[in-house]
């Protein structure tokens, strides 16, 4: 599949290295968050290629939900565990980091799985700042421009139908729920085929260290993100 050069598969373990996930990120996701530059000593495994590695190894079912229960640092050795309506990536020490529960019919379809992974995740690596930061104006915050902390929480879907091949994903509602320091940001979608609806879902967003808005400070973290972007598209 075409997520074999973003992991390594030995023992019965997977290992994502900096490389490999900072590839998928900003190639792959359109993602370029600097938690995910391969210098990064903060570095995290990009939430979006868990799911994507899931979806490949356990197969598609009609109605799934992902919890990000902890970041995954580069080369750390993971296991996937399957126990029926549940599926659990782990470290090799027993710590969570993924947790899924699904339900409906299951497939192990290639073409719909990738199809749905290259949709969702190019969808999900645009949340910055095309709408997070619409929401954060609308709202009167905003989060540190110096130390900009943005946590995947969860997302979850439902398909109508699991004999699709090309299906497209579109936001359908965005919500910014705001307690204090810290945000939830819900995003609806919608997934169709040849603009039929096949199925729905969202995604949620944990954003911390809250602050009040300031228009220049957030532009100027807006673009730093565009240099970064503009920097990857250069070397590539």
């Amino acid at each position: 599949m075409f997520l074999d050069p973003f992991h390594a598969a030995e023992d019965g373990t997977l290992r994502i290295s900096a490389s490999q996930g900072s590839v998928f990120a900003k190639a792959v996701a359109g993602d370029f968050n600097p938690i995910h530059d391969v210098t990064n000593p903060r570095f995290c495994v990009p939430g979006d290629l868990l799911f994507a590695l899931v979806l490949a190894g356990c197969g598609l079912a009609s109605r799934m939900t992902f919890r990000f229960t902890g970041m995954v640092g580069a080369d750390t050795a993971l296991k996937v565990i399957e126990s029926g309506a549940e599926v659990v990536v782990e470290t090799a020490d027993g710590k969570p980091c993924l947790e899924v529960e699904r339900s409906g019919q299951v497939t192990r379809d290639v073409s719909l799985t990738e199809s749905l992974v290259r949709r969702y995740v190019a969808f999900s690596g645009q949340n910055f700042p095309h709408i997070l930061v619409p929401l954060m104006e609308q709202q009167g915050v905003m989060i540190n421009p110096d130390r900009p902390l943005v946590i995947y929480d969860r997302m979850s879907f439902e398909l109508d139908r699991l004999d699709c091949r090309d299906l497209d994903i579109a936001l359908e509602s965005t919500e910014l729920e705001v307690k204090g320091k810290r945000g939830e940001a819900r995003l609806g979608f919608r997934l169709t085929v040849a603009g039929e609806a096949v199925g729905q879902g969202a995604k949620t967003l944990i954003l911390s260290g809250l602050r009040p808005y300031e228009p220049a400070a957030l532009r100027g973290l807006v673009e730093r993100y565009a240099g970064w972007k503009a920097a990857y598209l250069a070397g590539v």
